[in-house]
């Protein structure tokens, strides 16, 4: 298999760090939550519980540089992330930013510098497998100053640096954009957030990037299939030859 599996035992701890779709903003139900969504679907297929710590905030800025700082509620991802983040040694770190700022005007290259320490500093610290998620879907960009300065456009340029930040660093990306496929109907009505099915979503296209990179999610379902592997092994030059299937 020529893809690096960049972890081969379950996880034991995932933090989430983020804005308000991390939080779970309009997910009707704490079950509804794509984060929630996440850490159940790899505890059911790793066997092993992982503790999950979502450090979602509403209306959150990637740092004070962020036009929309004043505005946000605080403290910054730049300013929590050896709180909410290290101290809690992930094993799974998922890093989830660029609406806030996207929306408020922040330059793409000070964003790519603040999420890019994020990203170096938590991976010395504690070296977790990291998960960057593509900025999301919203159907009207014109409300809610100072965040009424984004667009299809930014959002396709911060998607741009988060997508290179995850090729540098080796980080999972989640590609949620992609996923929700610009649909209005996955959207709730106040024009930004998920609604339930779009957090679901979202959490099917993260899970789908962690479990095909990391082979500790499949822990479950390996070892109860290490029979019939050890059967299919034992009878491969068998099965390898021609089969009489009665004439079909």
């Amino acid at each position: 298999m020529d893809k690096k599996d960049l972890r081969s035992i379950p996880f034991g701890t995932m933090v989430a760090l983020g804005e308000s779709h991390v939080a779970g903003q309009c997910a009707t139900d704490e079950v509804h939550r794509w984060v929630n969504i996440v850490a159940e679907l790899i505890t059911q297929y790793q066997g092993i519980p992982v503790a999950l710590f979502n450090k979602g905030i509403g209306a959150n800025a990637i740092s004070p540089r962020s036009p929309g700082y004043t505005n946000s509620a605080k403290p910054s991802a730049l300013e929590r992330y050896h709180e909410d983040v290290i101290r809690l040694k992930p094993d799974l770190f998922v890093l989830s930013y660029g609406l806030n700022d996207m929306r408020a005007g922040m330059a793409p290259e000070d964003f790519r510098q603040d999420m890019e320490q994020i990203i170096i500093d938590v991976g010395q610290a504690c070296s977790p497998v990291t998960v960057l998620t593509t900025v999301y879907y919203m159907t009207t960009y014109d409300l809610y100053p100072p965040y009424d300065r984004g667009s299809i456009a930014a959002s396709e340029v911060f998607n741009l640096i988060i997508h290179q930040l995850a090729d540098k660093h080796e980080c999972i990306l989640a590609d949620i954009w992609a996923a929700e496929g610009r649909t209005d109907w996955l959207i709730h009505p106040d024009t930004v957030h998920a609604n339930d099915l779009g957090h679901h979503l979202i959490a099917n296209r993260i899970f789908e990037a962690i479990a095909i990179h990391c082979s500790g999610v499949a822990s479950r379902v390996s070892e109860e299939l290490a029979q019939a592997r050890i059967e299919v092994v034992r009878t491969i030059t068998e099965r390898r030859k021609p089969q009489n299937y009665g004439g079909y």
